[in-house]
């Protein structure tokens, strides 16, 4: 399986890189696979075998189609009409773990309450690289259920400053 998803993620940047646009093919697909992560009925929608597969590609369009380039709109398109929309979410981290490699970089997935701004992000990768020792780039994840801090994961790595966090470690002080 895991073959399998790796060369759909390399397959996808191929495509991607000879266009020109495997960075967005990431971020858009990051930014996809968050939202798939979070709604259950989209999930469902677009893994149902009873719904026509033209009628699950649809959607993926209809959703995407202003709000991603043609490249990705497509990609998670023939995902889908492939039959292996249950796996979406693997291949976008495969495609965006494999597209930062390709430019010597880690991916850092940070969870925070509210988006961080682009020169939050910029700081954050430095910081990160520095304590890591290579090259980061940082994917934003909105997640509100944190109340405060962010909660970051490089690999299997995870660093939690949330809120939440650190008032459990203040209330095991006392």
């Amino acid at each position: 399986m895991t073959d399998r998803i790796e060369a759909y993620a390399e397959g996808l940047l191929t495509i991607a890189r000879a266009e020109g646009n495997a960075d967005t093919l990431s971020d858009e697909l990051f930014r996809f696979a968050r939202a798939l992560e979070g709604n259950d009925e989209l999930r469902n929608a677009l893994t149902d075998p009873r719904v026509p597969v033209d009628r699950r590609q649809q959607v993926v369009e209809d959703l995407l189609g202003a709000k991603a380039s043609d490249v990705t709109t497509a990609a998670v398109s023939m995902v889908v009409g492939s039959g292996r929309a249950a796996e979406l979410l693997a291949i976008a981290d495969a495609v965006v773990a494999a597209n930062a490699h390709a430019g010597g970089k880690a991916v850092a997935e940070v969870r925070s309450a509210v988006a961080l701004s682009a020169d939050q992000q910029s700081r954050l990768a430095t910081a990160l690289s520095a304590s890591t020792g290579g090259e980061v780039e940082v994917k934003n994840v909105v997640d509100p259920s944190l109340v405060g801090g962010i909660v970051t994961q490089i690999g299997d790595t995870v660093i939690d400053g949330s809120l939440r966090s650190r008032l459990a470690k203040l209330r095991e002080s006392f």
